[in-house]
């Protein structure tokens, strides 16, 4: 009987072995097919033009990523791909915070426990915005509008139950206001309908927006932050003003590159080592810098805990401003 069961162990033990050598060498030669980067929103919006700009980058290193965009239900559509998806590191996702803030207030069966974190791509400072021919040309005058016009200005904000839309509204209650939100599935969309002067305001990231600033279609009003923007430097932010968008807690708008749970550590460990990389190209820092957002190195089992600390916050927030707002 001991010797059955030696010859058991034995063959487990082997079984193991061969699994785990076969793992690593498929690690090893990872990846030799092209990767899928699931985009939650529309084309053309910030998260879209950052992915294609990774997928560039990476193409010159011999690696091919195709953007897949599948907008809707503030992201949470696209996201629920990924958390699907066959976790064999070809299938990885944008997480946002619109998406911890979706799953943070419960409006959608998506977990945090569903993905593998792999790199963060960049953290944001989100503007307000108006048409260039707005009637007015300050934080100051918007305030005084909204408070002027309780329920009747109008703000774009792609998606709905998240940093954007709780800025938004925000925007009203520094003055015991309230506005009416509009939300779409993407930054760019938003942007279209606020340079045709279909909405009174919107709350994009800067580079959802630079393109229409510099041509003069659009101006921003103010930073929805603590400190300026580096590369816009004349855009005020509402602390300064002293309207306090933060009653409940810093927050932070972050995009985040994610896999399936279940995909293997040596799999994790090689997607976050192709895409850290190429979010630390300069060719990828300078574009994001330029149009306003921030770069770091966050990766792994590190960013997994800044995703769990900033959906407790959202979880916080959200409540009290939607709850508030009700």
């Amino acid at each position: 009987m001991n010797t059955f069961k030696a010859v058991v162990s034995a063959m487990a033990a082997t079984s193991l072995g061969v699994l785990v050598a076969f793992s690593s060498a498929v690690a090893a030669d990872f990846p030799t097919r092209e990767i899928k980067l699931v985009v939650p929103w529309n084309v053309g919006g910030s998260n879209d033009i950052s992915a294609r700009l990774i997928s560039k980058i990476l193409a010159d290193e011999g690696i091919i990523v195709v953007v897949d965009n599948v907008a809707g239900a503030t992201g949470t559509i696209g996201m629920a791909k990924v958390a699907n998806a066959e976790p064999d590191g070809y299938t990885i996702g944008m997480g946002t915070s619109s998406t911890m803030a979706m799953i943070a207030q419960g409006l959608t069966p998506l977990r945090n426990e569903q993905f593998a974190p792999i790199a963060r791509v960049t953290t944001d400072q989100l503007l307000l915005l108006v048409p260039k021919d707005s009637p007015t040309k300050d934080l100051d005058a918007f305030e005084a509008m909204v408070k002027k016009k309780p329920g009747k200005i109008s703000i774009g904000t792609p998606g709905s139950n998240n940093l954007n839309h709780i800025f938004a509204v925000m925007t009203g209650n520094v003055v015991n206001s309230e506005i009416i939100t509009v939300p779409y599935t993407g930054g760019a969309k938003v942007i279209i309908d606020l340079a045709g002067k279909q909405l009174d305001a919107a709350v994009l990231k800067p580079s959802e927006s630079k393109a229409q600033m510099d041509s003069n279609m659009v101006m921003p009003l103010g930073v929805f932050a603590n400190e300026r923007i580096k590369s816009m430097p004349n855009i005020p932010t509402f602390k300064e003003k002293g309207y306090n968008v933060f009653p409940y807690g810093p927050l932070v708008q972050m995009a985040y590159l994610a896999a399936p749970a279940k995909t293997p550590p040596d799999i994790q460990e090689k997607l976050i080592a192709i895409f850290n990389k190429a979010i630390q190209d300069p060719r990828f820092k300078a574009a994001s810098e330029d149009g306003g957002a921030r770069v770091d190195s966050l990766t792994g089992k590190a960013l997994g805990a800044e995703i769990t600390a900033v959906t407790n916050t959202l979880a916080v927030v959200g409540k009290k401003v939607f709850s508030e707002k009700k």
